[in-house]
């Protein structure tokens, strides 16, 4: 290993002990009372979410009443990242008890959709016997070269490098012209 090499990896280790070293004030807290026994906590409580630590694999929640003042580090079954931080979390205890925290949620407060745009929605219908799918503007069906396109305009192009009509019964063309080439 280089010179330059180990004063990196030195530094990166640095780095690191020195968020390890931000965190563990709200690691650490004072434990209950030796002959106190915390109440269990049976249902839902309202958290929330301090910090990431480990690499943002274990959230760190604080809730009213928690034994301690410290947060306490939590289990979570959904995925949490920075932007989480400081929002409300849904919490749970294993077996009831108040210093094994899960988090089950996290709570939207009139945030709205999380992104600057609502993406356009495409409804499906189907009820075994038809299937009816519906677009604001278009409906595209597209396979290799081949595409048959729906707009809302009520234009219905079908595109392809080969394109076959056939009809056992009468196979009409009908419109206000009719142009071939």
């Amino acid at each position: 290993m280089s010179g330059r090499d180990a004063i990196e990896k030195g530094a990166a280790a640095s780095v690191q002990e020195e968020g390890a070293d931000l965190l563990r004030p709200l690691l650490h807290s004072a434990p209950p009372d030796a002959g106190e026994t915390p109440a269990r906590i049976a249902g839902v409580l309202i958290g929330e979410l301090l910090a990431l630590a480990d690499e943002g694999r274990t959230p760190l929640v604080i809730y009213p009443g928690q034994p301690g003042t410290a947060a306490l580090a939590a289990r979570s079954v959904v995925d949490l990242h920075g932007a989480h931080i400081g929002k409300s979390m849904l919490l749970m205890f294993e077996g009831g008890d108040p210093s094994r925290p899960i988090v089950i949620g996290v709570l939207r407060e009139g945030e709205g959709w999380p992104l600057p745009e609502r993406p356009g929605q495409v409804e499906v219908d189907v009820d075994g016997e038809r299937m009816l799918v519906s677009a604001k503007e278009q409906l595209v069906l597209r396979c290799g070269k081949a595409s048959v396109t729906l707009t809302k305009a009520g234009k219905v192009l079908i595109q392809g490098s080969y394109v076959s009509s056939r009809s056992t019964g009468v196979n009409r063309i009908k419109g206000g012209s009719v142009q071939l080439n």
